[in-house]
């Protein structure tokens, strides 16, 4: 048994301790914004921030991520209020699919956090997600958008 801090909530998961903790979060807590693409953190759909840092939870396990603040696509809101980086993404038209968004989103808020005004090679050097739908100039300019709100 595993306790994870998720989204501000304390939650017991019975799983091994290898667990990847995306399939603990999917598959056990329920929350499926956070998606599997391709199982070996470096398409960036499954990111979510462990104690503040953008990480890939496909490749973290359920032990290394036990005692730390995990935040998903779902714990971005607040009081049903879409964060910054959300309404940005709503506001440009960023998704096509969708499936990569919330671990993009993930990774640009992660970016604002550290970086408030970042430069084009800063969004270049950072957000190395994959959107096979290839929506990069859109989430460029959400980002800037973000970045100005």
């Amino acid at each position: 048994m595993a306790n994870l801090t998720i989204n501000g909530k304390s939650i017991s998961v019975d799983v091994e301790d290898d667990t990847p903790l995306l399939w603990a979060i999917r598959e056990n807590v329920g929350l499926t914004g956070t998606k599997y693409g391709c199982g070996i953190a470096q398409c960036g759909a499954c990111t979510v921030h462990i104690d503040g840092v953008a990480m890939r939870s496909c490749g973290v396990t359920v032990s290394e991520a036990a005692g730390k603040q995990i935040t998903t696509i779902e714990g971005l809101a607040n009081n049903g209020a879409l964060h910054k980086v959300q309404q940005a993404w709503v506001s440009n038209d960023v998704p096509q699919c969708g499936y990569c968004q919330s671990g993009m989103i993930m990774a640009v808020t992660a970016l604002l956090k550290e970086k408030p005004k970042p430069t084009d090679r800063d969004i270049d050097e950072a957000i190395t997600n994959i959107c096979r739908c290839g929506t990069f100039q859109q989430v460029r300019a959400a980002i800037h958008e973000a970045a100005s709100a």
